[in-house]
């Protein structure tokens, strides 16, 4: 990721580090790079890179990650691509555009 951000604070994501165990799958899965290893513990580094894919949560054994996947452009892009239609975040009918 070339430092381009969606848009600042809006992000789902959460961390509990008391629940991680430092197995590294999150920095594994995450395709933007938010998450790193200090004190073998993740942080979310670059919060605002985050796409709410949910991969990191799906993907914490620990359960010590959640976000809201689904939500915002991310999701919306990524389901105009699975049924073959264009991007769209349902602007017009939901209020919940992006």
């Amino acid at each position: 990721m070339n430092g381009l951000v969606y848009l600042s604070n809006v992000v789902t994501l959460e961390l509990d580090q008391a629940k991680c165990n430092g197995c590294l799958m999150c920095t594994i899965v995450c395709p933007h790079n938010v998450f790193e290893i200090v004190g073998k513990k993740a942080v979310i580094m670059k919060r605002d890179l985050c796409m709410e894919c949910g991969a990191c949560d799906k993907n914490c054994r620990e359960h010590a990650i959640s976000v809201r996947s689904g939500v915002g452009c991310a999701a919306g892009i990524i389901n105009g691509i699975l049924r073959g239609t264009e991007p769209s975040c349902d602007c017009s009918s939901s209020g919940n555009c992006c």
